[in-house]
């Protein structure tokens, strides 16, 4: 290979090294606005309510119990019973537990960010099967029970938009805020009827809960037998936890989803067991299951995917140039390439900052259109014809259109990159394969003129 050849590719990829520092920066910029953009979702969350799980009801039974300690004096063997008092709590899942909701979005904006609130229509309903003498096997006559409660836990309470009443048979009983129980976090309880603790008990619960929050809405199966039932009018929900909806239907109107899971699944009454007795609640906090409704891929993270394309899209375009010089005698100087490869990296920041504001397929449109027209029309004049001129545009756009199939079809993107990287280098071989690669640059290229009127 000759030396104005060597040299002319030395040039090549010294301007792909030099324009990977615009590249850098405009990913900066989107990384920058991204964090912005979480910032101020973060505000908006926090000045309404965050996501929320629910977890429960549990019913919680304080006791105290009346302790016998035998002791030995210490200046004799005489011995004698102490009595003590032991205080504690005894806790039930339910049986059953059901919840069915209806969830309806909304858009709060702040500037040019949007966040998506959900209000979710719940009714909780189940029922408590306890035993008799509340399982206590020995020594049952030591026990005083206070006045059980209900506790149900909701991660931020600020969302609670209705006022929460228990249905307990005829009975309607007031909610107060705070659960009392450490474990269940932030929530409401409610307290219940003395239980009659000497044959088994049977309690049907049942209470309407409207909530708001911001991203996800969790769930914890707390019965013996659970099902939940959630409704919404988001057309793409990512479902999350430890579960997946046994039944779902997505369209364009929204979804609904059906879980059902019972404690051979969860082990959820062991995980609640270690909870109480070792503080180790992680288990039993990680059973839950539910939806977020936040986008899962906005125009941060498409534009991220897409510039990650950029240099393989450098490399394609002043390969083509490179192709036009060897196979029609031309000369391009490098500060043409390096104009190029700049107009190629601003498509990338036009695309960033249209897509805050019109959506990302009409920004990724309009910013290809721009590039592909500017690069066009200065690719005419470069190569003087117009039919050159319109080729090379006519590349640049199924390029784009090729990228944005890409964006598209994460799945597939590795299978199409591949397929489209072996048909150009398939089209590239053809188009030099009778080139005598050792002749280039032994006759010297005609200079290009920047004449109007030379374009053919």
């Amino acid at each position: 290979m000759n030396k104005s050849l060597t040299v002319k590719l030395g040039a090549i990829a010294l301007l792909i090294l030099v324009l990977l520092v615009p590249l850098l920066m405009i990913d900066g910029i989107i990384d920058d606005r991204q964090q912005l953009r979480d910032g101020v979702l973060e505000d908006i969350a926090r000045s309404s309510s965050y996501s929320q799980q629910l977890s429960g009801p549990v019913m919680v039974v304080p006791y105290r119990k009346v302790v016998r300690t035998w002791k030995t004096k210490e200046k004799s063997d005489e011995r004698y019973q102490e009595i003590g008092e032991e205080r504690g709590r005894l806790y039930f899942l339910p049986e059953r537990f059901e919840l069915d909701g209806q969830v309806q979005t909304e858009l709060r904006a702040r500037g040019i960010y949007e966040a998506r609130l959900f209000h979710a229509d719940n009714r909780i309903s189940g029922h408590f099967s306890l035993p008799a003498q509340l399982g206590i096997k020995e020594d049952f006559v030591d026990y005083t029970f206070d006045a059980p409660f209900l506790a149900v836990g909701i991660s931020d309470i600020r969302g609670i938009e209705n006022a929460l009443k228990l249905e307990l048979g005829a009975q309607r009983l007031d909610f107060v805020p705070g659960t009392q129980v450490g474990w269940l976090g932030e929530g409401v309880r409610v307290t219940l009827p003395a239980l009659d603790t000497s044959k088994t008990t049977e309690l049907a619960f049942g209470f309407d809960l409207r909530l708001q929050g911001t991203g996800s809405l969790q769930v914890l199966p707390v019965g013996k037998t659970s099902r939940v039932n959630l409704a919404a009018n988001w057309p793409h929900p990512s479902f999350i936890g430890n579960f997946l909806p046994a039944k779902r239907e997505i369209n364009d109107q929204g979804f609904t989803a059906d879980w059902q899971t019972s404690f051979f699944s969860t082990n959820l009454q062991e995980a609640m067991s270690r909870c109480v007795s070792g503080n180790d609640c992680e288990a039993f906090n990680g059973r839950s299951f539910g939806v977020s409704f936040i986008d899962p891929v906005d125009q941060y993270l498409k534009s991220d995917r897409a510039i990650k394309y950029a240099l393989l899209f450098i490399v394609l375009t002043f390969a083509g140039f490179f192709l036009f010089e060897v196979l029609k005698s031309l000369a391009v100087h490098p500060v043409q390439y390096a104009l190029v490869g700049v107009a190629l990296a601003f498509f990338y920041l036009l695309l960033l900052s249209l897509s805050e504001h019109i959506g990302f397929a009409l920004a990724y449109l309009l910013s290809a259109s721009g590039c592909v027209l500017l690069i066009g029309f200065y690719v005419c004049h470069v190569l003087r014809s117009v039919r050159h001129g319109l080729s090379f545009s006519a590349g640049l756009a199924a390029l784009y259109g090729l990228l944005y199939g890409l964006l598209s079809a994460e799945d597939y993107a590795l299978l199409m990159g591949s397929l489209l990287l072996f048909g150009l280098l398939g089209v590239f071989m053809v188009l030099t394969r009778n080139l005598d690669w050792y002749g280039i640059g032994q006759k010297p290229a005609k200079p290009l003129e920047f004449d109007l009127g030379a374009v053919q």
